[in-house]
């Protein structure tokens, strides 16, 4: 499974246990910091941890300061300089500072709404959590922030008071054709983040020797689509050439509201899939989404360089650059 923050889901099961947990949050930074803005630690009130804010250079003294907030029922802003020599220890080039803002369970995030988040984010439901660390007001946000959602990227508003902390869900791969590119495609996907998911009904293809540790559906392609579900976070990249299999799952596509939808072959054959698609109803507008011949042109050769050449197209398309 891809990596992924369970920072809200582990405060909220420890606050239930023990009745007492903080999260602390990275709100602000500058300079080479050691981990980006939204990174996450939760504290319990016993003392145990889980996540990261500093990768090691400032977590003791936000434990003791997570801590005492928990006593006091109040939030607190830190904000802590790491120097050249912690970040040289943590594999950074230079030092940088970091604004991390500490919030107990219960008595300032409530409980409600945490369960909330944590509810939304099991759904796969993008939300935003807004918190004016002046006021203290706290909110979930689903149909505001689009470039936030998108770019990944959480942060203050241009009032410098109100935070935004972007709660995606995690990306998801859909590769329909368990082929060559297929091959080298997942782990480059798995390592940029994404949770792949393998489908093809020739199972000589999909196997778990051509893939191992990987999600491997063997179902028709519109019946396996259908149990994977689509979603906004979703891109789906079609290898295997033959519209038997590729054409169920690319109507299903077309119909969903997926970030990409990219398909292997010829100007000739996307020709060919245009007109297909035409044919099956869909507008101009539907079936512009598909990128085909799938990839980035950037001259690849074989396998391995199509591979990368479809996953820098995703990023862009993901990111608002293409």
């Amino acid at each position: 499974m891809q990596r992924f923050d369970n920072s809200p889901e582990t405060a909220l099961d420890w606050y239930r246990e023990g009745g007492s947990a903080a999260l602390a949050t990275v709100v602000e930074t500058w300079g080479s910091a050691p981990r980006r803005v939204g990174a996450q630690l939760v504290i319990g009130g016993d003392g145990r941890i889980e996540g990261s804010v500093s990768g090691g250079c400032v977590e003791g003294a936000v434990i003791v300061e997570a801590l005492e907030a928990i006593e006091e029922g109040a939030s607190r802003v830190l904000e802590f300089g790491v120097s050249d020599e912690d970040a040289f220890a943590v594999g950074l080039a230079c030092g940088g500072t970091i604004r991390i803002l500490v919030e107990p369970i219960g008595a300032v995030l409530s409980e409600v709404m945490l369960a909330e988040l944590v509810a939304l984010r099991a759904a796969r439901i993008p939300v935003a959590y807004e918190v004016n660390i002046d006021t203290g007001r706290r909110a979930l946000r689903r149909t505001r922030h689009a470039d936030r959602m998108r770019l990944d990227r959480s942060g203050f508003e241009e009032d410098g008071k109100t935070f935004v902390a972007v709660h995606n869900p995690p990306l998801r791969l859909v590769v329909l054709g368990a082929v060559h590119i297929a091959q080298a495609l997942v782990p480059m996907a798995r390592i940029a983040g994404y949770d792949p998911v393998i489908i093809d009904p020739r199972e000589a293809f999909a196997s778990s020797e051509r893939f191992p540790g990987e999600r491997i559906l063997t179902d028709w392609p519109d019946e396996a689509v259908a149990e994977i579900g689509l979603d906004t976070r979703t891109a789906l990249v079609l290898l295997t050439h033959d519209p038997k299999l590729d054409d169920p799952a690319l109507q299903a596509a077309l119909g969903a509201n997926i970030f990409y939808i990219g398909a292997l072959g010829s100007t000739r054959t996307h020709a060919k899939r245009v007109a297909r698609m035409q044919e099956a109803g869909f507008s101009e507008e539907q079936i512009a989404r598909i990128h085909g011949p799938i990839g980035l042109d950037i001259g690849a050769a074989g396998p391995s360089e199509i591979a990368v050449a479809i996953l820098a197209e995703m990023t862009a398309v993901l990111r608002g650059k293409a």
